[in-house]
C-alpha cells in the first residue's frame, strides 16, 4: 500500500487530507481503528524514539506522545511496589515491555491523557492489558501478539487505533515538508546517540556512573523527538518532566522542574495514602491527586467539592510538606536540547534534585555555567550537538 486517505488534516476543514509514499510502500499497517492525521504525526515521531532509545541503552523502551512531544519517556526496568501504587498498576503482571509504557505514561499521567503509546517491541497481552485501562488515543509497534491484539480490538467499542510498524523500514536521507506553499528540504536527523557523547565532562565533578550515563541517553533521545525548545528531566531510566516549545530556556527548565516535582509529590505518603470513592474512574483519580498537590486545594476542601471524589476529607499537603518531600529528591539527570545560555537554569535544576546534566554547550557564557554546576558539586558533560526538532 503506497497511500492512505485521512478524514482530514489536523483540523476538519483541512481536506483532503492523506499520508502516502512517493516510492515504495508504507512501512505502517493499520490492523484496528482509523487513525487520524495528528494520530500519524504522534506515531512516526514516537517509534523513532522509542527505536532509538532500545538501539541506545538494548533494553525495552516505550513513550507516552501528546501533540507531537512526548509526555513521557521509558526503558524496561522492574518497578517498585510504591511506583505500581503511584501508577496504577497494582497486583498486575508486567512484562519488560509494560513496564516501559507503565512508567512513560507515569511521567506525567495529567499529559498522557489521550495519548498515543509507542513501544520498541512487540505488544504483548501484559502491556495491552493495562493500555486497555487508560484513556489513550492508539498505539504503533512492530508487532502484536494474538492475545495482544484481541484486547486491544476490543479497547473504544472496538475503534482503538492500532499501528503496525516495519522494524527494517529504512527512511530516505532528505526529508522534505510544506509551510505556506514552500517545500523545505533538510537532511533527514539522523545523528546517533550513544554513550560516546558523554565523555566531555566539563565540571570539577566528573564522577559520572552507569546509571546516569543511562539516564543522560534516555533525557538526549527523549529532547531529540520533543518540539524545540525543550528541557527533560530523568531518574530511573524515566523522564519525569518534560518541558517543550518554550520560546525561553529557562522556561523549559521551571516547566520540566515542575513537573518533575510533582511525579515526585504523587508519591508522597499522604497522596498514596488518598481513599477515593468506589467506582472513580482513573482520569478522574489523576485530576484529583493534580488538584491536591496544587496550591488550590485548599480552597476545594473549602468549597466542599471533596465528596464527590475521596470516602473521607483528606488533610491538607502543606507547603511546607512539599517543600521538605522534594528536597528528599536527589540523583536526577537534566538534559537540554540547545545550550543553556545562563547558570539560572542550573539553579532551578537543582532544585529538583538534579544531579548530572548533559547539553550541547556553546553559549559565550559557558564558563558562568561550568561555575554554577561546580558551586553544587554537579557533574555535566558538552555533547557538542544541538537537538531542535520543529
Amino acid at each position: 500500500m503506497r497511500e492512505l486517505e485521512l478524514k482530514y488534516g489536523c483540523n476538519p476543514n483541512q481536506k483532503p487530507a492523506r499520508i502516502f509514499m512517493e516510492e515504495g510502500e508504507l512501512p505502517i499497517t493499520v490492523r484496528n481503528g482509523k487513525p487520524g492525521y495528528i494520530n500519524f504525526l504522534d506515531a512516526l515521531n514516537a517509534w523513532q524514539l522509542v527505536k532509538e532509545l532500545k538501539e541506545a541503552t538494548g533494553l525495552p523502551a516505550a513513550a507516552s506522545f501528546k501533540h507531537v512531544s512526548p509526555a513521557g519517556a521509558a526503558v524496561g526496568t522492574p518497578l517498585s511496589d510504591v511506583e505500581r501504587k503511584t501508577y496504577f498498576a497494582e497486583g498486575m503482571e508486567l512484562s519488560p515491555i509494560a513496564c516501559a509504557y507503565v512508567r512513560a505514561r507515569g511521567a506525567d499521567r495529567l499529559c498522557s491523557y489521550g495519548d498515543w503509546a509507542a513501544l520498541s517491541d512487540v505488544c504483548d497481552a501484559a502491556t495491552a492489558r493495562y493500555l486497555a485501562l487508560e484513556v489513550s488515543d492508539g498505539v504503533i509497534a512492530p508487532g502484536y501478539t494474538d492475545e495482544a491484539l484481541e484486547i486491544l480490538k476490543k479497547k473504544r467499542k472496538g475503534g482503538y487505533n492500532v499501528v503496525e510498524i516495519d522494524p527494517g523500514y529504512v527512511p530516505r536521507e532528505v526529508e522534505h515538508k510544506d509551510v505556506f506553499g514552500v517545500t523545505f528540504e533538510q537532511g533527514r536527523n539522523s545523528f546517533a546517540i550513544h554513550e560516546g557523547l558523554l565523555d566531555n565532562i566539563v565540571t570539577d565533578n566528573k564522577d559520572l556512573p552507569d546509571r546516569a550515563k543511562r539516564d543522560m541517553l534516555v533525557a538526549l533521545i527523549t529532547l531529540k523527538y520533543t518540539q524545540s525548545n525543550s528541557v527533560c528531566y530523568v531518574k530511573d531510566g524515566q523522564a519525569i518532566g518534560v518541558g517543550a516549545g518554550q520560546q525561553s530556556r529557562i522556561h523549559c527548565t521551571r516547566l520540566a522542574g515542575g513537573k518533575a516535582d510533582n511525579w515526585l509529590l504523587r508519591q508522597h505518603p499522604k497522596v498514596l495514602g488518598l481513599q477515593f470513592v468506589e467506582g472513580i474512574r482513573r482520569p478522574d483519580r489523576d485530576n484529583a491527586i493534580d488538584v491536591y498537590i496544587s496550591d488550590e486545594y485548599e480552597d476545594v476542601l473549602a468549597d466542599g467539592v471533596w465528596q464527590n471524589t475521596f470516602q473521607v476529607r483528606p488533610e491538607v499537603l502543606t507547603a511546607q510538606e512539599k517543600k521538605d518531600w522534594i528536597a528528599t529528591q536527589s540523583g536526577v539527570t537534566v538534559g537540554s536540547d540547545a545550550f543553556f545560555p545562563f547558570g539560572d537554569n542550573v539553579e532551578r535544576a537543582r532544585k529538583s534534585g538534579v544531579r548530572y546534566i548533559v547539553q550541547p554547550g556553546g553559549s559565550i557564557r559557558d564558563d558562568h555555567v561550568i561555575a554554577t554546576c561546580n558551586k553544587y558539586g554537579i557533574v555535566m558533560a558538552f555533547t557538542g550537538m544541538r537537538l531542535f526538532h520543529h
